[in-house]
């Protein structure tokens, strides 16, 4: 006679699609981010599968950014993060490099809507740490990476003073690709000549507007940076 749990793994796709319901189910209504998922074995058990189908299924949890594996400890779940859009703009920038201007639409529609949101809602605290990153480009002008670092700082925080947790979320998963939009963005502001005390300028007119709680002057102030960034970027990839 066939063992049942053997019949009902038979079919890998109905066992797999069980694994990744009840987990989902657990972490999005059961545990908090950081508890310990029940084991392979339990769940092999619970489920009626086998232990390979519940590791595949670990597997493609862990890639949708649901959970995270650690080698000899039982799966956790994960904090709330964005790592398949993540992933998904990494790839097409290095399939494409001229992607970046695609990528620079989609800032134009998050982050004019995030500098309004914060100079409705950022903190004082928020706001010196800003000015600190700003601070921070102004003392690595001459060194692109550092300049760059603190450049993509002051775009998080801001994101992170909207208290919008998603979209705080999604600017720091663009991050890895901005490192390479900064990158390109820095060299073609070199090779038009410009100042990159104009870039100070423009972080510094968005950080007056949001402290000053002036929700359309931030929004005109963002759309003017990015679009001085597309200029950097089309000279850099043409």
């Amino acid at each position: 006679m066939t063992d049942s749990t053997e019949t009902r793994d038979d079919a890998p796709q109905s066992a797999m699609h069980r694994v990744v319901e009840r987990v989902e189910a657990l972490v999005f209504d059961e545990l908090e981010p950081g508890h310990a998922l029940p084991s392979e074995g339990e769940l092999a058990q619970d489920l009626g599968v086998s232990r390979l189908t519940v590791r595949e299924g670990m597997r493609q949890l862990s890639a949708r950014g649901l959970i995270e594996v650690h080698n000899g400890r039982r799966p956790v779940v994960a904090s709330p993060n964005g790592k398949g859009v993540g992933d998904f703009f990494r790839n097409a920038i290095r399939r494409d490099p001229r992607s970046l201007l695609d990528l620079l639409e989609v800032r134009q529609a998050l982050e004019v809507h995030i500098a309004v949101l914060a100079a409705r809602n950022a903190s004082r605290a928020s706001i010196v740490a800003m000015q600190a990153a700003i601070d921070n480009m102004s003392r690595n002008i001459s060194a692109p990476e550092d300049f760059n670092e603190a450049d993509i700082q002051f775009h998080e925080l801001l994101a992170a003073a909207t208290g919008n947790q998603m979209l705080s979320i999604l600017i720091e998963e663009l991050s890895d690709s901005q490192r390479s939009s900064r990158a390109q963005s820095f060299a073609g502001h070199e090779r038009l000549g410009r100042r990159f005390d104009e870039v100070l300028e423009q972080h510094a007119d968005i950080l007056d507007c949001v402290e000053r709680r002036d929700e359309a002057g931030a929004a005109a102030a963002m759309r003017r940076h990015l679009r001085s960034t597309e200029k950097d970027l089309a000279a850099a990839l043409r």
